[in-house]
């Protein structure tokens, strides 16, 4: 019962109770490395026997674009015109769901965490979205979730074949219900991986993006006139409120008005830091993997700028595609405000000029005095008085050059 066990003294150890004490064996550091090389070899061996994620379409690495823009310049649009490919997992603004549940923040300090939403999608890991979501959800729980035609689509839902034009009103009739777990499946059935967002103001916080190995990462950067921004962002009223209070960095309280014209003051900066980061000495890692594109272009060529838009991205415009891009930008109207966050048939080079007779001319003076280098940079020709603004035959959108926003050369 009084028997006490005599323990040799081990470095670093720590003293036990009587009742706890036993005899610690001594290794040679020559055993300890041949069993450290041997848990190695059967850790090696264990991840090697496991199955790994299932390869995209056609075998090949899966190619991840990210669309970058602001809000009213078009990017839905854009978005549509990938969404559809039948080759696209896409998915519009994941980041709201991070804006909506950290709107105490601002786009400085959630950029981080939009970042590591970002990452995660593109890996198809769709837990990231715990933080942001009940935990029992279904595919409907995705923002704008019905605008994405690949969570429409087999193995998501059968509303749609791949391959076949999607439509929102029928996708949400039919998959509301699906399990969110199975945007994981689709995520992993697709070769691209696109996502748009507009809530990325400097092109650094991606750059551990643009050189992570596991991804293979092109960006989209979607510019759009800024007079023509403003005129959009007036028209769809408070839907901005809260998301014009995080660029402000205003702690959560929503904003609506904008007299001084801050936002639209931001939204040209970060158009400026981004494109000229990208094509100002930009670096190795970002070779060939940038392309800037105006929405006034995408408007008056549409076939062209998205074929050079595939291109890039390594995907093919289908017959089919290029029929329903003709349709949807030769349409009739400008578009209403409740279609904010919707794609539908319209005159493209209208939408694209209806700022021109919408807005007065005092405030076009103070847009452009505001965004005066973003206007430069991105090749806008400003107006001076009332009747160059409503001249329909000059052309505001200057042409550019073959290269003008290919990423730069060392020279």
């Amino acid at each position: 019962m009084g028997m006490r066990v005599r323990v040799p003294k081990v470095a670093h150890s720590t003293r036990r109770p009587p009742a706890a004490r036993m005899w610690l064996p001594r290794f040679s550091s020559k055993t300890v490395t041949v069993l450290l090389l041997a848990q190695t070899t059967c850790l090696l061996l264990f991840m090697v026997s496991q199955p790994g994620p299932s390869s995209p379409a056609g075998g090949e690495d899966r190619v991840h674009v990210l669309v970058l823009s602001s809000w009213r310049s078009g990017s839905s649009f854009l978005g549509q015109l990938f969404s559809q490919h039948p080759d696209v997992f896409y998915l519009m603004e994941p980041a709201w769901h991070v804006w909506t549940t950290l709107s105490q923040g601002s786009a400085a300090t959630l950029h981080m965490a939009v970042r590591d939403l970002v990452r995660s999608i593109f890996l198809c890991d769709m837990d990231v979205f715990d933080a942001y979501m009940p935990q029992s959800r279904n595919l409907s729980a995705f923002f704008n979730w019905a605008t994405s035609r690949a969570l429409c689509s087999p193995p998501a839902c059968s509303a749609f074949p791949r391959g076949t034009i999607s439509k929102e009103d029928v996708c949400k009739t039919l998959c509301t219900r699906q399990p969110f777990s199975l945007a994981r499946e689709a995520c992993r059935s697709y070769s691209h991986v696109v996502l748009k967002e507009v809530r990325f103001f400097n092109l650094q916080v991606l750059y551990p993006l643009l050189s992570d190995p596991a991804l293979n990462l092109r960006i989209v950067h979607l510019v759009r006139d800024p007079r023509a921004v403003l005129r959009s962002r007036e028209a769809a009223g408070p839907i901005l409120a809260r998301d014009n209070g995080i660029v402000l960095g205003t702690n959560g309280k929503w904003v609506e008005a904008d007299p001084h014209l801050r936002l639209i003051r931001e939204v040209c900066r970060s158009h400026v830091r981004i494109a000229e980061a990208a094509t100002l000495k930009p670096p190795p890692f970002l070779r060939g993997r940038y392309r800037l594109v105006r929405f006034e272009d995408l408007a008056r060529e549409p076939l062209a700028e998205i074929r050079a838009l595939y291109a890039f991205t390594g995907l093919t415009l289908t017959p089919q595609l290029e029929a329903w891009i003709h349709n949807i930008t030769h349409g009739s109207g400008i578009g209403k405000p409740i279609e904010a966050f919707h794609t539908s048939s319209r005159n493209a080079r209208n939408v694209s000029q209806a700022w021109r007779h919408a807005l007065p001319f005092t405030k076009i003076l103070r847009v452009q005095e505001v965004c005066a280098g973003a206007l430069q940079l991105l090749g806008y020709r400003p107006v001076y008085s009332a009747d160059q603004q409503r001249d329909l035959t000059l052309d505001l959108v200057l042409p550019r050059g073959p290269d003008h926003f290919s990423w730069a050369s060392p020279d």
